[in-house]
């Protein structure tokens, strides 16, 4: 074991570790280390080493030395991160080496103080199991912080035990998952979602998936999509992934998706790619939903708006599906690496004005535009509301675009490629992809929405009983579109009203085995796993509680099953999408005891089965 030496980075008085007003660094659960109560307002670097951190407010840096590799981190006052870098001035930067006595960092001490913060700085030893001993010398004393020489091996024990216990909890959790995934060195990129840190591993071998899933604040992990998947829950995923990116700038600004996309299967692929592509336009349809669900509710409570308020409510709720067109190409062009801004332009070429109206066609008012080409009449309409259309134009013109730049001369990029690629794909999207397009599209419209419907809720109680199933397999995503053609042709979204029953049982089925289960620490851990599925987020309570036990999962899905049915028999649907359960509510104004009738029986169903015939083991 090494030993270090070093001189303290501010003049001032000395005092124990414990003495600090601040239990993460009084304990002990950063290192062992000592306080200083400064006496001047600067920082010294305590030895010859390197800058590895500096933090942005510029109230706390991490040193490492060049002679035995020790890791000091020295954190100016308390709380003084809440002064965003006011009264701090750096003289170094993040990776500069320092000497041995360099002014590192200045400080305003009155400006500090003022602004009611306690000065009193820890410097605390980062990784000090490597160390035997560790000393501070101050002028001509010696300050022993650790002298472990003879019994280095407990003390290594006791200070990780310390660390683990001790840190906060994101600090916590990401060190323990690093430490069973084969540490930072074997991830390949790194993302998160609403609940999960999404992993894509050089060596999947290394994972320890019972270590994980016994880690506190974990509460699921699987894989899907070709990621490591770990549910940790809203809010807290985003601190625990910012624990493990910090200081590493590439893992930051890695990319999931072409990583993933290799191990994917085609049904994968496709779900993966719609998701990315109809994910972006949701929040919009969303809102338009939320903005008609407003307005039926008032006018059903009997206000009475004048003709300009109504015309402009009829803005907020008719603008997005009118032009839906341009957002879907937009997205799909800038997905697949073409100029977003031609997407849209192409977008709009699909419900130019000049089209006849595709909703005055379909009502019979007026006919179809016909276009004669070598003998053969066109019928050509505008594509207002349509989907697969604008789908697959903005997939060709983002093909079209990168194949031209590579054949265009730089010279000419800027005018010929835009030109060429807005000229054929409009020729192809009005007259060849729209129609082919807008026919299948009907088609496999037609056949969802007859399913939909199936007599005494057959449609419904079979979605409704597999929607979840399909969230496990990864590939939900796929059912975006179908949403979105859903409201664009009929204005109602029948399969949100389906799902949410089926989303609300999982949230039940995991409720009941919280209720019975003893364990107050489990139980606390399960519900909270519980409360996002009543906010439409299944995946902390499916792969947390309900799939572990198998049996909660499958009384989740006949709940789920009943729920779809009543709402196919009582023909339910909702103004918008992409919400659900207690914040689907408001999609459903119109219908309330529906609505409410129909969470009932999947959260009775869900809950009643599992709390019935579930028995946890302790």
């Amino acid at each position: 074991m090494k030993k270090l030496e070093f001189i303290p980075p501010i003049k001032g008085s000395i005092i124990n570790l414990n003495q600090i007003n601040d239990p993460g660094f009084s304990s002990g659960a950063m290192g062992p280390g000592i306080g200083i109560t400064p006496a001047e307002g600067k920082v010294y670097a305590p030895f010859d080493g390197k800058i590895d951190v500096l933090f942005e407010t510029k109230h706390a840096l991490g040193i490492t030395s060049t002679d035995n590799n020790a890791a000091i981190l020295i954190h100016i006052g308390l709380d003084t991160v809440n002064m965003k870098g006011k009264g701090f001035t750096a003289h170094v930067q993040q990776g500069d080496n320092i000497k041995k006595g360099d002014l590192l960092l200045e400080f305003d001490i009155p400006l500090l103080k003022n602004a009611g913060y306690d000065l009193t700085t820890p410097v605390i030893i980062t990784n000090a199991t490597e160390f035997s001993y560790i000393a501070v010398k101050n002028n001509s004393s010696t300050i022993i912080i650790k002298d472990f020489s003879q019994s280095a091996e407990n003390e290594s024990s006791v200070i990780t035990a310390a660390e683990n216990n001790n840190l906060p909890s994101e600090d916590r959790v990401a060190k323990e998952i690093l430490a069973n995934i084969g540490g930072i060195n074997n991830i390949r990129s790194v993302e998160h979602c609403a609940t999960r840190l999404r992993l894509i591993l050089k060596n999947k071998e290394k994972i320890n998936e019972k270590a994980i899933e016994n880690i506190e604040g974990v509460k699921g992990q699987f894989f899907a999509a070709a990621q490591y998947q770990i549910i940790l829950g809203t809010g807290f995923v985003n601190k625990v992934y910012n624990v493990i990116v910090n200081n590493d700038s590439e893992l930051a600004q890695s990319n999931n998706k072409d990583a993933a996309y290799a191990d994917m299967t085609l049904l994968q692929k496709t779900s993966r790619i719609l998701g990315d592509i109809f994910v972006p336009i949701i929040p919009v349809l969303v809102a338009t939903g939320l903005f008609m669900g407003l307005r039926g509710t008032l006018i059903s409570l009997g206000f009475h708006f004048s003709d300009n308020f109504l015309l402009m409510s009829q803005i907020l709720t008719d603008t997005a599906f009118a032009f839906l067109p341009a957002l879907v190409t937009w997205s799909a062009m800038k997905k697949f690496g073409g100029t977003p801004v031609i997407g849209i332009v192409l977008g709009l070429m699909l419900v130019a004005p000049q089209l006849p109206n595709a909703y005055a066609v379909a009502n019979g008012s007026i006919q179809p535009l016909l276009i004669n080409i070598g003998g053969f009449s066109i019928p050509t309409t505008g594509y207002q509301g349509s989907v697969l259309p604008a789908l697959i134009l903005g997939i060709f013109a983002s093909k079209l675009q990168l194949s031209l730049k590579k054949i265009v001369p730089d010279v000419l990029d800027l005018i010929l490629t835009p030109f060429l690629t807005l000229f054929i794909s409009m020729i192809l999207g009005i007259l060849i992809i729209g129609p082919i397009m807008h026919h299948l599209e009907i088609f496999i419209f037609n056949a969802v929405r007859m399913f939909l419907e199936l007599p005494y809720g057959i449609g419904g109680f079979v979605v409704g009983g597999l929607h979840q199933v399909i969230v496990v397999s990864g590939v939900h995503q796929i059912f975006n579109a179908l949403e979105i053609e859903l409201l664009s042709s009929t204005g109602k979204d029948m399969f949100n009203a389906i799902i949410t029953g089926a989303i609300i049982a999982q949230g039940g089925a995991a409720l009941a085995v919280a209720v019975r289960t003893k364990d107050k620490k489990k139980r606390s851990l399960y519900i909270s796993s519980v409360i996002p599925a009543f906010l439409g987020i299944t995946e902390p309570a499916i792969f947390g509680i309900n799939l572990r036990f198998i049996k909660p999962f499958i009384f989740g899905l006949i709940g789920g099953a009943f729920s779809g049915m009543a709402a196919s028999w009582m023909k339910l649907a909702g103004t918008g999408m992409g919400i659900t359960v207690i914040p689907g509510t408001l999609l459903y104004m119109h219908q309330l005891p529906q609505y409410l009738i129909v969470n009932a029986i999947g959260l009775v169903v869900g809950f009643g089965l599992t709390f019935l015939f579930f028995k946890p083991k302790e």
